[in-house]
């Protein structure tokens, strides 16, 4: 059975656009549309503030474009997420370009697809936050350089360059390491050290300092010129220090407060679930480039290529060094799992008889974690959310009806696995992002309640919160900032009030007459757990609440 490969990109951008209809999830991304938003509102670039308080953590470049975007698409999902969009094609396409340097033409194509399916992937696109802006910038600087280094021509070096400009101005030196880390273990094995004596050096270090400027202006205008400015707890905080050392390297001295306690693995335990369904080639194949390193005595053959292992293997252990880490921080280095995946999947594929009798023990592994990946999607379809239409567990039982009926016409053809695969992550994804999410988010009252007041067009002025969480997606959608109200008898008639439910007798207490006019349950949707997805436990981990309209 052979699937046309325009089929599988077809499928693969009906579930990123059914990302685009997803709200915008609370805390990071949300945060970070609010913010964008903001800028827009205030028509200050320079300077980041978060609901008019000074923001030093992430740098500028995602909120620029998502506010440009917002200011062209509107205030929707839409608008913040389309400029990350653009730099997830852009990474697809640049590791299919830095893999086909040097493998061939399928082995290139499968690493753009398997980067492209990977779950982390699809989380990417649609709960947008600085990676995905990251990953892009970074795998075409790679992979413009790498030219650079073969071709000597200086328009590779300047989008190279550029490039990790635009990476640092969305996440930091993160974006300036990788790079050095996979040229750089390409440049050293390889014994041609003549490389590093090059002038262009000096214009790309010009290069990126032209990108940072602004940014780097902004910071010094906004903290080093004002010592007294606030940042958590602390005055006399230095911008530029923050940035070019203090929120990489003193999370790994100790100097930056964040600290969560995470391991040299925790970044591998979550690739466990993010790097699915590819996860396993790309653990084989890094153990097999580290193998046959050593066996060539850390010396590269022609025509071989180390730029992916010494990416992610040194980009791994920077990050894994770090005292305070987060899933999503590994995957930067992605499109060069892909790559290494992708070729051991090449060299596995051609050691297969295709004649022979029943599955691969590889693939029957992977059988069954597919299987039970559709299985917990026919469960997610039917049990949490009752209210759903019938319809759809009927259609998610009937796609693991047809991944078996596809594993078994396929048995005796290993390199279909990649049909399996494709078939399995893309099918939960549409059911993930068309049903399960938006239904979910419902419980997400920032958005919610935003919604709503925009839509009625009420001036997010007149509303405040009382006893509630502010939520940065009440921000976003409401199209302004909401503001708290710590005393009950400070609202005055006009105001709204959202609270929770058991807030109503307070304010009955406090002589206020009121109207309800929006009611819903609150819970934080990316802190599932098993309470709130059972209907019958629901009840205790949700908190009731109610807008209402003082008069």
């Amino acid at each position: 059975m052979h699937i046309p490969k325009n089929a599988y990109w077809l499928l693969i951008g009906c579930v990123y656009l059914l990302g685009f209809g997803i709200d915008i999830m609370d805390v990071d991304a949300a945060q970070y549309a609010s913010m964008s938003r903001e800028m827009l509102d205030t028509g200050n670039f320079l300077q980041l503030y978060d609901t008019g308080i000074p923001y030093l953590d992430k740098p500028p470049f995602l909120f620029w474009i998502s506010a440009i975007s917002i200011k062209i698409f509107g205030i929707n999902g839409f608008g913040y997420r389309f400029p990350s969009f653009l730099f997830g094609l852009l990474a697809i396409y640049s590791t299919y370009k830095l893999a086909r340097k040097y493998y061939d033409e399928k082995t290139a194509q499968r690493a753009a697809l398997m980067l492209s399916t990977a779950q982390g992937f699809f989380l990417m696109m649609h709960d947008v936050r600085t990676d995905t802006i990251l990953m892009g910038a970074v795998v075409f600087s790679i992979w413009q350089l790498d030219l650079w280094l073969s071709q000597r021509r200086f328009i590779h070096f300047f989008a190279g360059c550029s490039a990790i400009g635009i990476g640092m101005m969305t996440k930091g030196p993160i974006a300036l390491f990788v790079p050095c880390f996979a040229l750089g273990t390409q440049v050293i094995f390889s014994n041609n050290f003549k490389v590093f004596a090059r002038w262009e050096y000096v214009a790309g270090l010009l290069i990126i300092a032209a990108w940072l400027f602004p940014m780097s202006w902004g910071l010094y205008q906004q903290y080093d010129l004002h010592p007294e400015t606030l940042v958590n707890g602390k005055t006399e905080v230095s911008g530029l220090r923050f940035f070019y050392w203090t929120q990489s390297f003193g999370r790994i001295t100790g100097e930056s407060p964040w600290n969560n306690g995470a391991t040299i693995f925790f970044l591998l335990q979550n690739m466990l679930w993010a790097f699915l369904p590819w996860i396993v080639f790309f653990v084989w194949g890094w153990v097999s480039m580290s193998y046959q390193l050593i066996k060539d005595k850390f010396k590269i053959k022609t025509n071989k290529e180390l730029i992916t292992w010494g990416g992610f293997t040194l980009s791994y252990l920077a990050l894994g060094m770090s005292k305070y880490q987060l899933p999503h921080y590994i995957f930067v280095a992605f499109p060069l799992a892909a790559i290494i995946a992708s070729n051991r999947f090449s060299l596995w594929l051609s050691k297969q008889n295709n004649e022979s009798n029943g599955f691969p023990w590889l693939t029957k592994i992977h059988i069954g974690i597919f299987s039970l990946l559709w299985i917990a999607l026919v469960v997610l379809m039917y049990f949490p959310f009752p209210d759903i239409s019938m319809v759809y567990p009927i259609l998610s039982f009937l796609g693991f009806v047809g991944f078996v009926v596809l594993a078994n016409k396929l048995r005796n053809k290993p390199h279909a696995f990649i049909t399996l695969a494709v078939y399995t992550i893309v099918g939960i994804n549409l059911f993930l992002n068309g049903v399960f999410y938006p239904r979910l988010l419902k419980y997400q009252a920032g958005s919610s309640c935003g919604k709503w007041i925009h839509e009625q067009q009420i001036d997010p002025n007149r509303v405040f919160t009382c006893g509630f969480s502010v939520m940065r997606s009440l921000h976003f959608y409401s199209n302004g900032l909401v503001k708290t109200k710590d005393h009950i008898a400070d609202f005055k008639s006009g105001n709204y009030a959202i609270t929770l439910k058991d807030s109503i007798a307070s304010f009955k207490n406090q002589g206020k007459a009121f109207e309800v006019v929006f009611t819903g349950e609150h819970y934080p949707v990316t802190l599932l757990s098993l309470p709130f997805l059972n209907p019958k436990t629901r009840p205790n981990v949700v908190k009731p609440y109610v807008m209402l309209k003082i008069k």
